[in-house]
């Protein structure tokens, strides 16, 4: 059996996960805190059989023409914006990701900020931090908005959209989605009607985004769609952050033409004390969290260590992506 190079590019990986890909090979883990540096990179994947990436790598043409013994990228998440499938595919490198792992505890996740937002209850703990807190009670003191009863627009009804209509229903939400098309099967079971996306705008008190980040979908809650809500309606969102214009959004938020947002992905992570958006009371703002928890986390990792075995078997990997590399590796 050939030994196998696996490179890991963070340091982060639960120990079950790097035994299983040391059964696999010999296994070098990048040490520091941060993601590699580009050059580290590029001379470790130059070097590799397969290589264990999470979403802060970028595997393109560059990468992967200097990767000739490159056999596998194993994606420990769902998206795979990171990494150039066509130029993957080129090359015969399988792409793997980690895909429903994760619905149930970003749905999670996604409820709380919706919550958070609308009882404005980040805003309530600085409150009493700063020692802001001088009056015993007062009757409007930081009234917020109900989560009851309330209209829910849910922009993408995947399996993460609908385990957040599931949660929505136990809160009595009016529910309303827009997708690319139409789910007519989960329309009926989950009771969510379909709206095309500006009146999802009008009419959504709280919105939440669940697209993956794709040419149609990059920055498409802008300044135009974000002028159609109300001013009372609120954005929650733990998609991909390139969907919103975050300047657009910092705007909105700013001159109060909405009502507030919670935000767990940004255009560029991590987020800096100098994005607008850290000046603003009326956000949440948390980094990149929705799916972590220890359970959802560590079986990420495990799976996407199982992709990579499997692929270093010459099998074909449970979680492949780019299913045409089958094709042109066939034809090798």
């Amino acid at each position: 059996m050939p030994q196998f190079h696996i490179y890991v590019t963070t340091n982060e990986v639960p120990a079950q996960a790097l035994d299983l890909l040391r059964s696999s090979g010999t296994v070098k883990v990048y040490g520091g805190t941060a993601a590699p540096p580009r050059d580290v990179l590029l001379k470790e994947a130059a070097e590799a059989d397969a290589l264990f990436c999470i979403l802060t790598e970028k595997v393109d043409a560059e990468l992967l023409s200097k990767a000739p013994r490159l056999k596998v990228v194993a994606n420990m998440a769902v998206g795979f914006d990171n990494i150039d499938l066509a130029e993957a595919t080129k090359h015969g490198v399988l792409v793997t990701n980690t895909p429903e792992v994760l619905t149930e505890t970003t749905a999670d996740a996604t409820f709380a900020l919706i919550l958070a937002a609308g009882r404005r209850i980040a805003e309530g703990d600085r409150l009493i931090r700063s020692g802001g807190w001088k009056l015993r009670w007062s009757p409007m003191m930081m009234v917020g908005h109900d989560v009851y009863g309330k209209t829910l627009g849910i922009y993408g009804l995947g399996r993460i959209g609908a385990a957040v209509a599931r949660r929505a229903a136990g809160f009595g939400m009016n529910l309303v989605y827009y997708d690319s098309s139409r789910n007519k099967d989960l329309e009926e079971k989950l009771g969510v009607k379909y709206l095309p996306f500006d009146d999802l705008m009008r009419e959504s008190d709280f919105l939440t985004v669940h697209v993956p980040l794709l040419p149609t979908t990059r920055k498409s809650l802008g300044e135009k769609q974000l002028g159609l809500m109300k001013k009372t309606a609120y954005v929650i969102n733990t998609s991909r952050g390139q969907v919103i214009d975050e300047a657009a959004l910092t705007q909105a938020l700013r001159e109060r033409r909405i009502a507030g947002a919670a935000i767990d992905v940004f255009e560029n992570e991590p987020l800096g004390p100098e994005s607008g958006l850290t000046k603003l009371e009326n956000v949440v703002l948390t980094p990149h969290l929705a799916s972590a928890s220890i359970e959802t986390r560590t079986e990420m990792a495990m799976m996407a260590a199982r992709n990579l075995a499997a692929a270093l078997k010459g099998e074909v990997p449970p979680n492949l992506v780019n299913k045409d590399v089958l094709a042109v590796r066939k034809a090798r």
